[in-house]
């Protein structure tokens, strides 16, 4: 009609007022009606986001937060996947997933264990929900069904119910025996396998190290979670062009990585996705390695493994076309919890070994780089306990202080921990200084017990500090004598042995370092050529099934019945015979005085081992040389030239082109000498036609002209070996070894 406006079809005319009549209420007043009608509703009701944005928690009522969230953990914010950790046995994912996928509406049931402990039933109901904008919401209401469920049904529901933990159960018992061993070079197939067989599909694993790359086993030396990985797009992805009519897929699988989207997510293996994406490394990968040999298009499907910081990898499901998961397992929530656990695991793993190396190398950062000591015959030896990650309190040090004067101090700082390794380096630098400074040993201490009490250093500490002063030598006796002075702050005492008689330099005691300043005494006595002194920590001597005096006696008992006459030997002998199964740190420091005059080696020689730890410095390869050569003597073997050159050379090597310290071995093989250098460079040792314009570089030419040798990698680097041709080793008569004073130290 003419005069009225135009309208569109389907939209009715405005509502025509009535005399009398109540107004209608507004949009704006009926929207919030309705919303405060849901804050009051007793029914629990929550609204969450879009499907594309992870469906995040927008609003919930009410009811809704005291059921299950107790008005303590904001969950507004947060994935819907977040609920599903506030009951105790969720629902299975897959139709969820689908129905969501849809846009269709979807219930599911869940149970859980009330205060009282009775066993609850809930039906969660989905319903899309279209806004303003064309935006699609979900609105979820949750309702107590648990009286509805009649008694039969819900003793089949629990029957049911019960079948599906055990199976779970039994399951996440094999992956946990197998998660263990994460050492195992096929660790993370296994699981794959029997993950595969029980819930009927094809499962991989996926790590994202160094690019995400299938993975069968765990790289436990890769830094832990903390450590945030790139993106894997290309620099120029955007300028690729997606097939003719198609548009780029959404790169789903690198949203997983990042952590935006926890999962899990379906990978159509026909989408096309931008080269280079993290979708797109894993769809070619599955292609070629799973589903190769599958005709039609499979679904697969994405779980994140977890660390605490990041997402480690992928466990990644492929089920094949016309299988179904088997029946008897929650598929979405098993697989779910064994990929957030087999990331813990690998974090952890990870983060021990992590702090395992730098605990490593703080260690043998503090171990003393042995000064050469003139006329004695010195060997020392650290070993940390494993279980305390290379990381204790035990310590020593050898001194040269003057031409004449010798220091030799050993320790332990209460504890096993970072703390302790760093107060034993407090303390070696203190004693170090007065030790340079001050002659008695008693006065060293004093001075170091009023130093501490100022530092305040958090941990105690014991120790024996003796110093060495080499006498005179006497027209009419012909031989070097040594004055010893040694006081002790709660330290064990050094074991003396003299004429195979040992007993205890029990003398100068005092209360450990740390309780205050104190007088020191100090305790000396004449030291004759053969005497053998051997200072040690308890870890020595200290085993849980005999107290601490039985195991003095023990090593006095075995000190004195030592047969070596090199300081190296002794060490061995009390090793193999007092510290086989330490359940400590050990250190131990042997000093002896060469005797020319009647040095012997019995027929026994001791044992036909010997280890020394030097620092990476040139004199070092001098050191070797002496060490090779007296133990070849020591155990009556000739050819000890060739020995010496061979492990001069690889001693030198491993200066030259290792770093950390130099570990020197030497064996006897019942038919030759083994010589083994170890240093902390993982590379090989390569022959070389030597060094054009400049001298070197035959080294390793050299040692094969003079030994079958080799290399293994170790933990921490490499171990060159090398058995000498020609050089036969043998116990036959007695044979007198010459007086020469030598240095070694061995770890």
């Amino acid at each position: 009609m003419e005069g009225r406006d135009a309208r569109p079809a389907g939209v009715p005319d405005p509502p025509v007022a009535v005399p009398g009549a109540v107004p209608a209420p507004s949009v704006g007043a009926l929207s919030e009606a309705l919303l405060a009608a849901l804050e009051a509703s007793t029914v629990p009701m929550f609204l969450t986001g879009p499907r594309r944005g992870g469906l995040r928690l927008e609003w919930m009522n009410a009811a809704f937060r005291g059921q299950v969230a107790d008005g303590t953990h904001a969950v507004v914010g947060e994935p819907l996947s977040v609920l599903r950790d506030l009951v105790q046995e969720g629902p299975d994912i897959d139709p969820l997933r689908t129905a969501f996928d849809g846009g269709s509406a979807v219930q599911v049931v869940v149970h859980d264990v009330a205060a009282d402990g009775e066993l609850r039933w809930h039906q969660l109901s989905f319903s899309p929900v279209q806004a303003a904008g064309g935006s699609e919401h979900w609105l979820g209401v949750q309702v107590d069904v648990s009286d509805q469920v009649g008694e039969p049904s819900g003793e089949r529901a629990t029957v049911e119910l019960s079948r599906r933990r055990m199976a779970r159960l039994d399951l996440m018992t094999q992956v946990s025996s197998l998660l263990t061993d994460l050492d195992h070079p096929l660790v993370l197939r296994e699981i794959a396998d029997v993950l595969g067989r029980a819930v009927g599909c094809r499962i991989a694993f996926y790590m994202n190290d160094k690019g995400l790359v299938y993975a069968e086993s765990v790289d436990v030396n890769t830094p832990p979670s903390s450590r945030i990985r790139t993106r894997h797009h290309p620099r120029h992805a955007a300028q690729s062009a997606p097939p003719e009519g198609r548009a780029w897929a959404r790169d789903v699988v690198q949203d997983v990585l990042d952590g935006e989207d926890l999962g899990p997510v379906q990978v159509d293996l026909g989408d096309p996705y931008p080269p280079g994406s993290a979708s797109d490394v894993l769809q070619r990968d599955v292609r070629s390695r799973l589903a190769a040999d599958l005709t039609e298009t499979v679904g697969v499907t994405v779980y994140p493994v977890p660390g605490r910081r990041r997402v480690l990898g992928l466990l990644v499901v492929v089920l094949e076309p016309g299988r179904e998961f088997m029946p008897s397992l929650t598929p979405g929530t098993t697989l779910r919890s064994i990929a957030r656990r087999a990331g813990m695991l690998i974090d952890t793993a990870r983060l021990y070994a992590r702090e395992h190396r730098l605990a490593e190398t703080l260690q043998r950062a503090m171990l003393p780089e042995q000064a050469d000591v003139t006329g004695l015959d010195v060997w020392t030896y650290y070993a940390p306990n494993s279980d305390h990650a290379q990381v204790g309190g035990d310590w020593y040090d050898v001194l040269q202080l003057t031409e004449r004067d010798v220091g030799v101090v050993i320790g332990d700082v209460v504890g096993h921990d970072v703390e302790a390794a760093a107060t034993m380096g407090q303390m070696r630098s203190v004693v170090r200084s007065y030790a340079f400074e001050m002659t008695l040993p008693g006065d060293v201490l004093e001075r170091v017990d009023e130093l501490v009490s100022g530092m305040r250093l958090p941990r105690a500490s014991s120790l024996v500090y003796a110093r060495l002063e080499r006498l005179p030598v006497e027209p009419s006796q012909g031989e070097p004598l040594w004055e010893l002075a040694y006081s002790r702050a709660g330290h064990l005492p050094p074991v003396l042995v003299r004429a195979g008689a040992a007993r205890l330099l029990d003398g100068a005691a005092g209360t450990l370092i740390g309780y205050g300043p104190s007088v020191r005494a100090t305790a000396s006595l004449r030291l004759l050529p053969g005497d053998v002194l051997v200072f040690y920590t308890d870890g020595l001597i200290e085993r849980r099934d005999r107290d601490l005096r039985a195991g003095l006696e023990a090593l006095a008992a075995e000190a004195g019945a030592v047969s070596a006459v090199d300081a190296a030997g002794v060490g061995e002998q009390l090793l193999s015979r007092v510290g086989s199964t330490p359940e400590d740190d050990i250190a131990v420091v042997v000093v002896r005085v060469p005797d020319v005059r009647s040095d012997v080696v019995p027929t026994d020689g001791g044992p036909r081992s010997r280890r020394w730890l030097l620092p990476s410095e040139p004199t070092s390869i001098a050191r070797a040389r002496h060490a090779v050569v007296r133990t070849c003597q020591a155990w009556q073997v000739e050819g000890a030239s060739q020995a010496e050159l061979v492990a001069s050379e690889l001693v030198a090597n491993a200066v030259m082109h290792g770093w950390g310290h130099v570990a020197l071995r030497l064996f006897d093989t019942g038919r030759t000498l083994r010589i083994e250098v170890e240093d902390a460079n993982p590379s090989p040792p390569v022959p070389t036609d030597g060094h054009v314009n400049r001298g070197g570089g035959y080294g390793m030419q050299i040692v094969e002209r003079l030994a079958d040798w080799g290399w293994r990698p170790t933990r921490t680097g490499k171990i060159v070996w090398a058995k000498l041709h020609g050089v036969s080793t043998f116990t036959g008569a007695l044979r007198r070894v010459p007086d020469t004073g030598s240095s070694g130290q061995s770890s």
